[in-house]
């Protein structure tokens, strides 16, 4: 008997223990399945017009909810849409289309190269418009007009009929596409008119623009396929901006002058479709004049006013016009060191300063009804927040809306009475509020699940360092699985470095990867710090690093590996770094100009030369190669190969269009003709990014290599 009950006490101890059993990470969880280990989210979360509700896509249905009540209704699931419409086509949906709501009766949606319109008064979809096939740069109005291209040209499809607006037989002239390397808040390349009778587009002449060679190895024999790329300091493209008439199928080009090889940005149409706004920004990018054009005549009507910076302007956002009043807009400005919202009028005249202090709007939603009041958001209560704001235009009141801490993605109804808040931080894998214009909370719409808590995973934690000049470094910590601070960690820095980018927010994991979190599971001291010279921080912040990049990077980065050295619980022999792109910049010149810090390292898509990188881009931190030759002498990771210690393990996509495969390939050459070690591996056909089967077999590789020399 007491044999029986000592077996009965084992088998359930040994069943409690595994109950306690947290799972483990794998690089294939973090990689080919790392979607079922991010939060819950409400997908195609979206207000229906003219009603107090809203909807979202779940379980195959669209679902629809109002302001008053938590009642779910299932008001159209997937099925209906194809036993009803598509039942016998060859290709039915397979997945519950993205959805437009044009008003409270009637959502739209695109399937292949149709636009379809569903009416919920009759419960009928019809075709609203169709486009040939093998289309890009879709782009349509709300009267369902649209605007695609095929190769280099552009063409409209109108009521199913296709019109071509540009015939240009030289590949080397684009139409209707992206400019600027989507540089300077460029994302695409044509503009429809409020009322769709016009369409504005971009021409891009760069038949005088250095043709780079990528080659194509899935022919038998392979294929060069070139890509125009413009280097730092060498002719770079032409632009103009073209406007198209539907009605006469005429199109004016605006007369935007000379030298053809400045920006067009911010393209902006007014209300009456009488004038298109442009800022003209020099290619040396110091001066930008918005200038106010009669489309007419295509001439300009007015410059309303000049922005000025002695190292460079970097426009983000057109003119944005204040609802219910057409003769004002807002212009998103760091004229006084922080990105700012401006009112002014259609005359040029500066009316006020709408939001003002040591902080940065980061995106702006739009005007309640009446156009009394500006919704934006910004990181007024931390540069590690996103807060969701109105400021009222006459008293310039600010009111936030958002009130928990973390980054906040809000959607407002059309009025700004009622506000759809998707949230997430450190702590809180994800939730979505119904809030009222008051900020008060009316109630929890999702909260979701930590997805990882069945996991064993270490702690995050952020930090603060001080610059040599006196700004505050923000970092990220996470802490081994089962961390034990009488224990030595190995250390992995992660780090990027460079302008436009934030790694340290709070929202979910602190912003950080899975596969960081892999790492700290098994036994690394995860590091991260966002050196001057990065996202969000303010124009003093960001310009530090000018004309000179990587210097003031790496004085950052060594503070923060000094002070990781530092703590008891970490390893200072056994410390790693790994970036990509910039950070794979910022990695080689850890590696090469500060060769003590770093026992080994992995870097991908790495620039190595910046008289390498395009122009947009280049130009803009660090001057032309000829205005700047000691900047880039300085920053060229090619004059310090001989100092090469650890371990290096460099990485590249062999059709990279972004940075181009040479940077590596001269670097691997420079350390093979002075006798450098160096390791090395390169993913055929891949471009910036690996992507697809290919990432998980990078991790492994890159998580071998760090556990193989740490």
């Amino acid at each position: 008997m007491k044999s029986l009950r000592f077996i009965s006490l084992f088998l359930i101890l040994l069943s409690a223990a595994g109950l306690c059993q947290k799972k483990e990470l794998t690089i294939e969880s973090v990689t080919k399945n790392a979607q079922k280990l991010h939060p819950q989210s409400l997908h195609q979360l979206q207000w229906r017009p003219g009603e107090k509700a809203f909807t979202f896509v779940a379980d195959s249905s669209l679902i629809a909810e109002n302001t008053g009540s938590d009642h779910k209704d299932t008001i159209l699931t997937l099925k209906n849409l194809n036993d009803k419409y598509f039942a016998g086509k060859k290709q039915t949906l397979a997945d519950f289309p993205a959805i437009e709501w044009t008003d409270e009766n009637n959502f739209r949606f695109w399937n292949n190269d149709s636009l379809w319109g569903y009416n919920f008064s009759n419960n009928e979809l019809r075709l609203l418009n169709s486009t040939k096939d093998s289309i890009d740069n879709l782009d349509y109005t709300l009267q369902n007009f649209a605007a695609y291209t095929i190769k280099n040209n552009l063409y409209v499809a109108v009521n199913n009929e296709q019109k071509q607006v540009t015939n240009d037989e030289n590949e080397g002239i684009v139409n209707g596409q992206y400019c600027a390397r989507n540089e300077y808040g460029i994302d695409k390349g044509t503009f429809w008119s409020p009322k769709g009778n016009y369409l504005a587009f971009y021409c891009k002449d760069q038949t005088m623009v250095t043709d780079y060679p990528i080659v194509d190895i899935s022919f038998h024999p392979a294929k060069l396929a070139n890509i125009k790329y413009p280097m730092a300091g060498m002719t770079s493209e032409q632009v103009t901006l073209g406007i198209y008439d539907l009605k006469t199928g005429k199109t004016t080009f605006l007369n935007t002058g000379e030298p053809k090889e400045h920006y067009l940005t911010g393209v902006a149409w007014d209300p009456d479709e009488k004038h298109v706004y442009i800022g003209i920004l020099d290619r040396d990018p110091e001066n930008l004049w918005e200038i106010k054009y009669d489309i007419a005549t295509g001439q300009a009507v007015d410059t309303l006013f000049q922005e000025t910076n002695s190292k460079y302007v970097q426009p983000l956002h057109g003119v944005i016009f204040v609802e219910n009043h057409p003769d004002e807009f807002i212009w998103i400005s760091r004229r006084d060191g922080w990105n700012h919202l401006y009112l002014y009028n259609t005359d040029g005249k500066l009316i006020k300063q709408l939001t003002k202090g040591e902080w940065e709007v980061t995106d702006l939603s739009g005007f309640d009804s009446k156009g009394n009041n500006v919704y934006f958001t910004a990181t007024k209560e931390s540069p590690l927040e996103n807060n969701f704001y109105s400021v009222n235009i006459e008293s310039g009141k600010i009111t936030r809306i958002t009130g928990e801490p973390g980054t906040h993605e809000v959607t407002k109804d059309k009025d700004g009475n009622y506000f759809l808040d998707s949230y997430s931080s450190l702590t809180v894998p994800g939730k979505v509020l119904l809030i009222n214009s008051k900020g008060k909370v009316e109630r929890t719409i999702l909260e979701t699940d930590n997805p990882l808590k069945d996991y064993n995973i270490g702690e995050t934690k952020f930090f603060t360092l001080k610059s040599s000049d006196g700004f505050d470094l923000y970092g990220r910590m996470i802490l081994p699985a089962n961390f034990d601070s009488t224990k030595k960690y190995r250390a992995l820095v992660y780090v990027y470095g460079g302008p436009g980018v934030q790694l340290i927010t709070n929202e979910w994991l602190g912003g950080a990867g899975l596969w960081l979190n892999y790492m700290a599971e098994h036994g690394y001291v995860i590091f991260t710090i966002d050196s001057r010279g990065s996202a969000n921080r303010g124009l003093a912040f960001e310009q530090v690093t000018f004309k000179h990049l990587g210097m003031h990077e790496i004085e950052d980065q060594t503070l923060g590996a000094n002070y990781l050295k530092s703590l008891p619980f970490v390893d200072s022999a056994r410390v790693g770094v790994f970036g990509w792109s910039f950070g794979g910049f910022m990695t080689t010149s850890l590696m090469t100009r500060t060769p003590w810090q770093f026992k080994a390292a992995v870097a991908g898509g790495s620039v190595i030369d910046w008289s390498y990188y395009e122009v947009m881009y280049t130009e803009r931190y660090m001057k032309t190669p000829q205005q700047n030759p000691d900047g880039y002498k300085e920053s060229s990771l090619l004059n310090y190969v001989q100092n090469l210690k650890g371990k290096l393990l460099m990485i590249h996509g062999t059709s990279d269009p972004i940075v181009v495969w040479q940077n590596d390939l001269m670097f691997i050459k420079k350390c093979e003709d002075l006798g450098v070690p160096v390791d090395y591996i390169v993913y055929p056909g891949q471009e910036h990014g690996v992507r697809g089967i290919d990432t998980f077999h990078m991790y492994n590789k890159i998580t071998k290599y760090f556990d193989d020399n740490l």
